[in-house]
C-alpha cells in the first residue's frame, strides 16, 4: 500500500505535524517506540512495514528519529506477550503500541505502563473495560458481515456452512465470528454446523478444516475471523479435492490467500488493512509522544478483495 501511504503522507501527516509542534508540545531528538503483535505471524509483518513506514515518513518531515522496536511472541500466549511487555516496559520507552490477545489477561501489564507514565497505542484491538487508549484498526464487525454476506449471496442463501475461529480471547476474533454468525442466523436457508478454533496458526486452520469438513461432508462454504484460518481453510479445500464445490470468502490480504484468490480456490477475502494499521499507530503514537491530543480511534477500513479488484489492489 504505498501508493496510499505517499498520498497519505503528504497531507494527513502534514496535519499530524502540525498538531505535534502546536502550543503545549514538547520535541525529542528520536523517540523509541516497541510494538507488540499477537504472535509471530506474516500479518503483523505487514504492520511493522507501516510502522516502519511511518518512522521514515516523520524523519523525512521533521528530522525527528523514530526507531521501531518490533518483539512479537513466538505463540498466541497471553502470558508471553505479558512478559515482552514487562520486559519492554523496563526499558522506558517513548511508547508502546500492542495487538491484545486477551483485554482481562493484558490489563496488569497496561496498567503498569500506565503508572509509569508510559503512553500505549493499540492496534487491532479494543480497549479492556475500563481503559481508554487510543485505537488503531477497522470494524471488526463489518469485516465479519461484508465476509458472511458474500458468501450468503454465492450459496443463493441455501447452504451449511463454517466458522473458523482465531484466538478465542482475542476481541477482534471474538467479534468478528460472533458478526458472521449473526448474519447466518438471520438467513432461514443458511445453517452453521462446526466452529473450528485455529490459535491464528495456518497449519492448524487446515487440521481443522480437513477434520470439520470429513465430519460434515455437506459444508458448502466458510468463512474465518482471522488471517491464518482462511490460508489453512484453502490448503484442506485443495487437499480434499473440493476447490469450486465449498465455497471461501477469506480474511484480510496474507499473499497465501491472494494466491488462493486467483486459483479459485477462494472467492474473495474482507481485508482489514495492517500496513495502515501499522503506519497510523506510530503517527498516534508519535503525536502522543509529543504531548499533543490524539483521537480515541483511527479507523483504517475494510476492502473486499475480488478476482474483479485484485490487481488494482495489489499495487496500492
Amino acid at each position: 500500500m504505498t501508493l496510499v501511504l505517499s498520498v497519505l503522507t503528504s497531507t494527513m501527516l502534514a496535519t499530524a505535524v502540525q498538531a505535534a509542534e502546536g502550543p503545549g508540545t514538547k520535541t525529542a531528538d528520536s523517540y523509541r517506540f516497541v510494538v507488540v503483535p499477537k504472535v509471530v505471524h506474516p500479518w503483523f509483518d505487514k504492520v511493522n512495514e507501516g510502522a516502519q513506514q511511518a518512522a521514515a515518513a516523520i524523519k523525512a518531515q521533521t528530522g525527528t528519529e523514530v526507531k521501531i522496536q518490533y518483539s512479537a511472541p513466538q505463540s498466541a500466549s497471553v502470558s508471553e506477550q505479558n512478559q515482552i511487555i514487562e520486559r519492554a516496559i523496563a526499558t522506558r520507552p517513548d511508547g508502546l503500541i500492542i495487538d491484545l490477545l486477551d483485554p482481562n489477561g493484558n490489563r496488569s501489564v497496561l496498567r503498569d505502563a500506565s503508572s509509569q507514565g508510559i503512553p500505549v497505542t493499540l492496534f487491532d484491538s479494543s480497549n479492556p473495560e475500563g481503559m481508554n487508549l487510543t485505537t488503531v484498526g477497522s470494524d471488526f464487525c463489518e469485516q465479519a458481515r461484508m465476509a458472511a454476506n458474500r458468501l450468503v449471496e454465492l450459496l443463493d442463501g441455501e447452504g451449511q456452512v463454517a466458522i473458523m475461529m482465531g484466538v478465542p480471547t482475542a476481541p477482534n476474533h471474538a467479534e468478528r465470528a460472533r458478526c458472521a454468525r449473526d448474519v447466518f442466523e438471520s438467513t432461514k436457508g443458511i445453517e452453521v454446523v462446526a466452529t473450528g478454533v485455529d490459535n491464528d496458526d495456518i497449519n492448524t486452520a487446515q487440521q481443522q478444516a480437513s477434520a470439520i469438513m470429513q465430519a460434515n461432508p455437506g459444508i458448502d462454504g466458510w468463512v474465518a475471523s482471522d488471517a491464518a484460518g482462511p490460508v489453512g481453510i484453502g490448503q484442506a479445500i485443495k487437499e480434499a479435492g473440493k476447490t469450486g464445490k465449498v465455497k471461501l470468502v477469506g480474511l484480510d490480504d496474507l499473499n497465501q490467500m491472494l494466491a488462493l484468490i486467483r486459483e479459485g480456490v477462494a472467492d474473495s477475502s474482507s481485508a482489514s488493512r495492517p500496513t495502515m494499521q501499522g503506519y497510523w499507530a506510530v503517527i498516534n503514537m508519535w503525536q502522543h509522544a509529543t504531548g499533543a491530543v490524539t483521537p480515541d480511534h483511527i479507523d483504517t477500513g475494510n476492502v473486499m478483495i475480488t478476482p474483479d479488484n485484485i490487481d488494482s489492489y495489489n499495487k496500492q
